[in-house]
């Protein structure tokens, strides 16, 4: 928290979040003496001149806000949504509605993360961990002729300040509700002409904000460490080359989710003794659960930016790499004390490797300025996880059935394969083992033209080849999973069922009219039976009753009674009779791959550019209009529902490799191809400035994941698109006071979306497969979770109370319009957002820092995402946001 002085660094505080180039600006000095230097396109230029879709939250304002990570930041930035969700690393970022790369450690997300010109492969990063930061820059729209990977939707840009050559340092402590105790240190000096280095770290612990019932623990606490140590070399005026190290540890309960809509097993969970969140009040932050879900996470890496100055270009490079390793061995995931789906595990390894070369012209008098580079990354992710029964996972079932009039046992007797009182057996499930290769260059560059003094015309390019390498390595334990009730062995249940005394697992399938087996067999011929005992029917099963004999007319008519019970058995599987089996299926049967049909492979390239014309009308107005595209390539699902697609079932079968209950989905979701048109105005005036951008921005096969029951599908939205108009204001009208407005209004749309998860049962349901299967067609429907009009508002009163002593007032509110949450979640649960964050500040003989701060102070109630609860048909869960949050902290300056 910098002692708050009326100088650039006051840019920030005085304009709040500057969108799309907005940068404070005044012909009269009193009010503003700089404009803020951004990296937006790979040249340090001003925000008003930079005729990008660009946000910039700068680090006074991230201080003074008491913007701790990524979740925070949303708050001063409208067209950004981050969610966290069922773990600490599973965080997604969102730009303009457009949001993928969580829940799937396979898939990279459509908004890019970079920090300090490094690409991060997956958005777990907190900004946190940075001990002290310049500014953060969020870029709408595709940006692949400037950031050479996976930027289709997006980028986050943050970035840390340099080592300085004058010593200078803060130590700062903090405390908050729910025990929450910060620290943070962090220390820079010259240790020659040449050389200066840094070295920061802090750590973080709060009591979680959740309460585990029925084990008495906590949950969504906080515990983080990290550390992080530069080098600056500058040896000439012509050379710099800066090293950054990090480490950070992070060990958390998370997540707290609450059951907003209960379906029909509930009562069975209750009639197990289990408990769940409350039905009366989602909000109360209390769950049940058998086990914590302690998430464990340790992330390093270095990098090294060498920049040498040729004269006529700089020549710049960046080298990283970086390992992750991480994640949960125990979580309760199906959110009740009972133990139905018992442990669940998870554990991750990511190492990364990039490299990037760029030349940049120096500016000159020349009406052309470029800029060529390439791009390299290597990553290999490994991931160890698994899925398994509990204790009372048979129970569970059994109660289900027997609502039906069947049980497992019955369906036992009837299935060869099954032995009795062995279906559901705790630590039955599934065993994961996958990795992914993944290799990828690209050669961008861009180029400007300027026309006049007032006109420049930009053209880019990037070329970018994606290889990938997948195996699965996948074993299933579910003996009843394995069960195929559409074929043979549902033909097997279905007349066993009724051969065994009439014990049919399916109620009521016996016709009227077809007496069951030992009635048929002993009533007497009379009455239209047999008149056998009991003795004979291994007989008559066997061929060989009467053989020869007067009797053979019994045989006859007993092969006539078990061809009519095969018909039956067959109209009943056709029918779909036996489909409620099907649905209690949880580990079906897994082909690993690669094999001799699924290679594991991708391939993909794509040449992708941009347009741009910028204008400047005046000293004071800018406009400027652009296309361009994108590209994403290839992304592999790496759960437990990857699934052969329908295509290569009969090679599978040919070969020997499909199991008799095969189901099928994908594998992986194709390329995103993505394409934007933007129009934007940017106008400063003495005390303020507005700017803004409409645009028209849509990704062609758009790669979405959800939720499927126990693992998560991957598959490609036809088309998603999005229409609307970002702005932002500021206006001063005294030097201690500035107000800022910014907003988004997002006209979102599926395009074309087929075979979509869906709400079973819904007005969409059915539009494809069978009733209640889930699966519709999403096309000319409003995508979840991206709201129709959000903004945030804030202001900030900088007051002098002696000649050493100074503070300040800050107030920012943030709004999202009412919208539904996820796509294969009921309608009827929705998310609205108003939420007020409040800050205040005193600075004392430049050395000391006092600050007070709280968010969400309203304690408003909204659902950060959700999903089906696992197990649990009809019901469904959700992510609460965190409530009230405050603390104070104290820094003294060196």
């Amino acid at each position: 928290m910098p002692k708050y002085t009326k100088s650039v660094s006051t840019i920030a505080l005085l304009t709040g979040t500057l969108l799309f180039g907005n940068a404070a600006f005044a012909q009269n000095s009193s009010v503003f003496t700089d404009e803020v230097i951004v990296t937006a396109t790979k040249r340090a230029t001003t925000l008003q001149e930079t005729p990008v879709a660009v946000t910039v939250t700068t680090a006074d304002v991230i201080e003074k806000a008491r913007i701790l990570d990524l979740n925070d930041l949303q708050s001063v930035v409208p067209t950004l949504r981050v969610s966290q969700l069922q773990n600490s690393a599973n965080t997604s970022l969102s730009i303009r509605g457009f949001a993928n790369g969580t829940n799937n450690i396979g898939l990279e997300p459509s908004v890019a993360l970079f920090i300090d010109g490094v690409y991060r492969s997956r958005a777990a990063s907190q900004i946190g961990d940075l001990p002290v930061l310049e500014r953060i820059e969020v870029l709408s729209g595709p940006q692949s002729t400037l950031f050479g990977k996976n930027a289709s939707a997006g980028v986050v840009s943050i970035v840390s300040a340099k080592p300085q050559y004058e010593t200078q340092g803060h130590v700062e402590f903090g405390y908050g509700n729910f025990n929450q105790v910060t620290a943070e240190g962090y220390v820079t000096t010259g240790l020659s002409d040449t050389l200066a280095v840094s070295l920061g770290g802090g750590f973080q612990s709060r009591d979680g904000y959740g309460e585990i019932v029925n084990l008495g623990e906590d949950i969504n606490d906080v515990r983080n460490i990290n550390i992080r140590a530069q080098a600056l070399y500058e040896p000439t005026e012509e050379f710099s080359l800066r090293f950054i190290g990090d480490y950070s540890e992070l060990d958390e309960n998370c997540c707290i989710t609450a059951t907003d809509v209960f379906g029909p097993t509930t009562a069975i969970i209750g009639a197990l003794g289990g408990q769940l969140s409350s039905q009366e009040d989602s909000f109360t932050y209390e769950t049940f659960l058998n086990r914590n879900t302690e998430n464990s996470f340790e992330d390093w890496g270095v990098s090294a930016q060498a920049d040498y100055d040729l004269g006529i270009a700089t020549l710049t490079s960046i080298t990283s790499y970086r390992e992750n390793d991480g994640g949960f061995e125990e979580s309760d995931s199906d959110f009740t004390s009972a133990d139905i789906l018992g442990n669940v595990s998870q554990l991750v390894n990511l190492d990364t490797f990039t490299q990037e070369f760029r030349l940049t012209s120096n500016p000159s008098d020349a009406r052309f300025d470029w800029m060529v580079g390439g791009f390299y990354f290597n990553e290999n992710i490994d991931q160890e996880s698994s899925a398994v029964y509990g204790a009372d996972t048979r129970a569970f079932v059994n109660f289900g059935l027997a609502a039906q009039g069947s049980s497992l046992e019955a369906v036992e007797a009837g299935i060869a394969g099954l032995a009795p009182g062995t279906s559901y057996s705790e630590g039955q499930g599934s065993f994961e083992t996958f990795s992914q290769d993944n290799e990828s260059y690209s050669l961008f560059g861009t180029v400007d033209f300027h026309v006049t003094d007032k006109l420049t015309l930009t053209g880019g390019l990037n070329y970018t080849n994606d290889d990938k390498d997948v195996t699965a390595d996948v074993r299933v334990t579910d003996t009843f999973s394995a069960v195929n009730f559409s074929g043979a062995q549902g033909v097997e249940l279905v007349s066993n069922g009724i051969f065994a005394n009439g014990q049919d697992p399916i109620p009521d399938l016996l016709p009227d009219g077809l007496p069951n087996l030992v009635t048929f067999v002993t009533a007497p011929q009379a009455a239209g039976g047999l008149g056998l005992t009991l003795a004979d029917i291994g007989a008559l099963q066997a061929g060989t009753f009467g053989a020869g004999t007067p009797a053979a007319a019994l045989q006859v008519g007993f092969n006539q009674y078990i061809a009519g019970v095969n018909t039956i058995a067959q109209g009943a599987v056709a029918t779909g009779e036996l489909d409620g089996f099907s649905d209690i299926q949880f580990f079906t049967p897994f082909i690993n791959f690669g094999n001799g049909v699924e290679s594991g492979q991708s391939s993909d390239d794509e040449l992708t550019w941009t347009l741009k014309a910028a204008y400047e009308v005046n000293e004071n107005i800018n406009v400027f209009a652009s296309a361009a595209t994108g590209f994403k390539a290839t992304s592999w699902n790496l759960t437990r529902n990857s699934r052969p697609f329908a295509s290569d079932v009969a090679a599978l079968t040919t070969a020997g490799l499909a199991p008799d209950n095969l189901l099928t989905g994908t594998r992986f979701a194709g390329p995103e191809e993505s394409t934007v048109f933007e129009i934007g105005l940017k106008s400063r005036f003495e005390k303020g400035a507005f700017n803004i951008t409409a645009f028209d921005q849509s990704i062609e096969g758009f790669q979405a994941t959800l939720f499927g029951g126990v693992g998560f599908d991957l598959l490609n939205a036809g088309e998603q698109s999005v229409r609307g108009f970002e702005f932002d204001a500021t206006y001063t009208p005294i030097e201690a006071l500035t107000f800022n407005l910014a907003g988004a209004y997002l006209d979102a749309e599926y395009d074309d979306f087929l075979n979509a998860s869906v709400v079973p049962g819904s007005d969409i349901d059915n539009a494809f497969g069978e009733a209640g299967d889930g699966v519709g067609d999403l096309t000319g429907e409003r995508p979840s979770g991206v709201p129709e009009f959000a903004f945030s508002v804030g202001g900030t009163y900088s007051f002098d109370l002696t000649d050493s002593m100074d503070g300040y007032l800050r107030a920012d509110f943030q709004w999202e319009d009412e919208t539904t949450i996820v796509d294969n979640l009921p309608p009827e649960v929705t998310r609205e957002v108003a939420q007020l964050n409040l800050a205040a500040g005193l600075n004392i003989d430049e050395n000391i820092a006092i600050q007070i701060w709280a968010r969400n102070v309203t304690n408003d109630e909204s659902f950060n995402s959700g999903f089906p609860t696992p197990a649990q048909t009809g019901s469904f869960n959700f992510y609460p946001n965190q409530p009230r949050t405050y603390g104070a902290v104290l820094r003294y300056n060196f």
